[in-house]
């Protein structure tokens, strides 16, 4: 099967993958785009991994991620914020060494309540404060600062950021180009305000990436680890698919997937599986395509 021309396998999906065999594995099976991690180019360090990509021939979607910033002013903040400064020069780079119609988006994930905190109010106050402080820098190295809601399971720990309103909500007073949101099936299909959200977000200009993978239950014990293969869970992903087209997103489409036992599969194979469940469930064919 040919792959569809907007997949893009995000890193986490074949994480134990190092970064020289994620691309290779990707390009081989002719796949356009690819989602990096940092930790991955951090291996071989930024001028080797800016190389590996351009020789890979492939696009760069995004690269996850930054954030973690919900700390009270102090070291602990200055270090965190001083890291998403070095994540938005990765950013750059990276995206400008990627083929044509690389997308230079810095996913954020917010961060959870500090230890021994229960002041949610001021953690997202925390969010706010931080994406002002970075988005100048953002704007000056043609970033875009993506805000990613995650499920509200997470918010202790993760992601102050439950929704796509409250995501909205942080990047709008900032230019759409330096601030935008990700739409993460995983974390938003439970939300009964979704679709119009995403309209929200498409009136805005302000969807910066598209993410998908299914929600499987039981739910595992490390509920990091619950996310699923299109089509194995209980994600009707052609509605939202849908919304995403109608609110103007054309970009590359990531499969995010964080579990053990696609982990341990072997990559090619995990990539192969990928593109025909992406095909058979994203909905990208009846939600139109770039």
């Amino acid at each position: 099967m040919t792959p569809d021309p907007r997949l893009s396998i995000n890193q986490a999906t074949i994480k134990y993958a190092s970064l020289a065999d994620a691309l290779g594995v990707v390009a081989a099976a002719e796949v356009e785009a690819i989602g990096l991690w940092r930790e991955p180019v951090a291996e071989v360090g930024l001028d080797a991994a800016v190389r590996m990509l351009a020789d890979s021939g492939l696009r760069v979607s995004s690269l996850c991620r930054g954030g973690f910033f919900t700390a009270p002013e102090g070291a602990q903040r200055r270090a965190a914020l001083d890291e998403n400064r070095r994540a938005i020069e990765e950013t750059a780079a990276l995206a400008a060494a990627g083929a044509p119609g690389s997308a230079a988006v810095l996913v954020l994930v917010a961060g959870g309540l500090p230890d021994g905190s229960r002041d949610l109010v001021g953690a997202r106050r925390r969010v706010a404060d931080a994406i002002a402080e970075l988005e100048p820098d953002a704007r000056a190295a043609g970033v875009t600062l993506a805000i990613e809601a995650l499920h509200p399971m997470y918010a202790a720990d993760r992601a102050v950021v439950s929704t796509l309103g409250q995501a909205l909500d942080l990047a709008e007073p900032f230019p759409s180009e330096s601030v935008g949101v990700v739409v993460d099936t995983f974390h938003l299909w439970w939300d009964p305000d979704l679709s119009a959200q995403i309209a929200r977000a498409g009136r805005g200009g302000r969807i910066a990436s598209y993410q998908v993978c299914d929600w499987v239950t039981p739910l595992p014990a490390d509920v990091l680890l619950a996310r699923g293969m299109m089509g194995d869970g209980h994600i009707d992903f052609a509605p939202i698919s849908a919304a995403v087209a109608e609110a103007g997103y054309t970009g590359d489409v990531e499969v995010e997937i964080f579990n053990e036992a696609i982990w341990a599969a072997d990559p090619a194979a995990v990539v192969a599986r990928t593109v025909q469940a992406f095909d058979r469930a994203v909905g990208l064919r009846s939600a139109g395509r770039a």
